[in-house]
């Protein structure tokens, strides 16, 4: 039996892209390698949304040259967002590397791997859904659901158009028939996967077009089905009907991931969101009347060319006004054929690690003490494993998206119900009271 051996990098669509091509890989007869040095298939799902995964996948991809060498029947292959962002560029730059496609061509991988010729091959088109291909979970009770394929959105900064193409929406009977499908398979959490959920199903013809709360209460009937989490909307497609789909429908969790980029309106127009500071705001005030317990996480770019040091005090003043119950952060990092990569008033490093620095302090105070409001109440906690620093003791999320680490005998995959005790920025720590729901 031929050996594999799949590292990946970036978002949620590339975890589950990589369980797609796991899935594939095993119907073809290949078994997963613990290392890649004992694999005769290497392969690489990259990212190239931020500088720092080019850099990572690039050192990878230097130990996968010297394994190559040493056995040169090796198979190396490139796909995701990193390899058709340079397309065959990668060929010339890289002659190791036997094939390479993107995120629209991963079932070409198995084309190129039953045909007699081996020679390199680069598929680039943007034809399909991994959605369409079977899939090999990592975890028996949780699964990722796509949604949708790409982006209509022109963020200045963002490469995501170039490397997944336009949106392009699945029929909601594919998703309903495949969410029965995994519930069927013990299944009790569906994460919904899009560049930009929310607009889900624009794009479909008259006869089947659904809106994204439409599919939210579609998939809410499905029995069984405890559990729907999404990632991610955009703030301008965020509307009351998604909201109060939160508010009314028992499996829909009480979280949502609301990217903000910039507190600044000026950074914003700059950014080509097309939202600004005043209509995020608004979406916020929304959520908190409508979901008052509803954790609210975000993204956030520092240093974007030209902001000021007033536009960034703006961020903060954003940051302290909605209080997020966690944010990822980050520098901005110019990208290879986007507009924002031209922007004059480029913002030094230094500058840019000191605000981020003053930023994280922020969100992580504002974290704390959102966090407090567990203090004392009991919670619905799905058990995901052990603890990772303490192995006595357990660790789950609850419907609020907070890892929640608890001394308790419940077991993987089981709902439980956990006694807060006390509360960080990160995580909330406690003891489990009543195990329900044991998962079978």
């Amino acid at each position: 039996m031929k050996t594999f051996h799949l590292t990946t990098f970036g978002c949620q669509m590339n975890e589950h892209d990589s369980e797609r091509m796991k899935g594939m890989l095993a119907g073809l007869g290949y078994r997963e390698a613990a290392e890649r040095d004992g694999a005769d298939l290497i392969l690489f799902n990259t990212c190239s949304i931020r500088e720092n995964a080019d850099n990572r996948f690039i050192t990878h991809l230097g130990e996968a040259k010297r394994l190559k060498r040493e056995e040169p029947s090796r198979i190396v292959g490139v796909g995701g967002c990193w390899a058709q962002s340079v397309k065959e560029e990668v060929f010339r730059r890289y002659p190791f590397v036997d094939v390479a496609f993107g995120p629209g061509q991963i079932h070409r991988l198995a084309e190129f791997l039953a045909s007699d010729s081996l020679t390199a091959q680069g598929y680039f088109e943007f034809e399909g859904f991994s959605g369409d291909l079977p899939m090999r979970r990592e975890r028996a009770f949780q699964a990722w659901l796509q949604i949708s394929q790409g982006c209509n959105c022109a963020c200045s900064y963002c490469i995501v158009p170039s490397t997944r193409g336009r949106e392009r929406s699945r029929r909601p009977a594919d998703l309903i028939e495949e969410a029965q499908t995994l519930v069927g398979e013990g299944v009790r959490e569906i994460t919904l996967l899009g560049q930009n959920v929310n607009s889900y199903g624009r794009d479909l013809g008259k006869e089947e077009r659904i809106g994204f709360s439409e599919l939210l209460r579609e998939l809410d009937g499905i029995e069984g089905l405890d559990r729907i989490r999404y990632t991610s909307p955009h703030p301008k497609d965020m509307r009351e009907d998604v909201i109060e789909a939160h508010a009314t429908l028992d499996s829909v969790c009480e979280h949502i991931h609301l990217p903000l980029q910039s507190g600044s309106s000026d950074v914003l127009k700059r950014m080509r969101r097309t939202y600004g500071r005043d209509r995020y705001l608004d979406r916020v005030a929304m959520i908190r009347e409508r979901l008052p317990d509803c954790s609210l996480t975000t993204d956030i770019i520092v240093g974007f060319p030209g902001e000021s040091d007033r536009d960034f005090e703006e961020t903060l003043e954003v940051v302290e006004e909605v209080g997020y119950d966690g944010a990822f952060t980050f520098l901005f990092s110019p990208r290879r054929g986007t507009e924002a990569a031209e922007l004059p008033d480029q913002v030094p490093h230094p500058v840019k690690k000191e605000r981020m620095a003053r930023l994280v302090e922020l969100v992580q105070e504002r974290a704390t003490e959102r966090a407090r409001r567990f203090e004392g109440k009991t919670v619905e906690v799905l058990i995901e494993g052990t603890a990772r620093r303490d192995p006595g003791a357990l660790r789950g999320r609850n419907r609020q998206n907070r890892t929640v680490v608890f001394d308790g005998t419940g077991g993987v995959g089981q709902l439980v119900e956990v006694r807060i005790e006390a509360t960080t920025s990160q995580s909330l720590r406690g003891t489990e009271v009543l195990a329900s729901r044991t998962f079978a």
